[in-house]
């Protein structure tokens, strides 16, 4: 097997693995996986508008638009005007959506500190150097 074909594999088992503990921790919050990314994205992020959201989801406004419908009725998310540009609206967190978010975020942090906790602080070092130059190619 060469180092691509193994690569490869590996690649796929790490986010089968990972897709598998995502849907684990999301099924107990009763909003979908999509819907916790959006969460998180608005997070991170800060409030953004739609276009700007749909980019960094990678998908259309279209579909976001009946993601953030759902969100915004379930009470995580509001819609708000664009004070820069009136024909525009954006998208933030409320409190309860900050609550899951931050809580989805936590959970993130406890598995990363368990993963990072099996490397030695050279192994590490390197992960932390590939993975934004795989992220950039992406």
């Amino acid at each position: 097997m060469d180092q691509i074909e193994r690569l490869a594999g590996l690649l796929v088992e790490f986010y089968e693995r990972f897709s598998s503990w995502e849907q684990g921790v999301v099924k107990e919050t009763g909003i979908t996986l999509p819907q916790m990314h959006t969460l998180e994205i608005l997070g991170a992020a800060g409030q953004l508008r739609m276009k700007e959201l749909a980019e960094k989801m990678g998908i259309t406004t279209g579909a976001l638009t009946v993601m953030v419908d759902r969100l915004v009725r379930a009470g995580l998310v509001a819609r708000q005007p664009n004070q820069e540009d009136r024909r525009s609206i954006r998208v933030a967190l409320t409190s309860e959506g900050e609550k899951y978010f931050l809580e989805h975020h936590q959970l993130h942090r406890q598995l990363t500190h368990e993963l990072a906790s099996a490397l030695e602080p050279e192994e590490l070092a390197a992960l932390l150097a590939i993975i934004p130059k795989l992220n950039a190619n992406f």
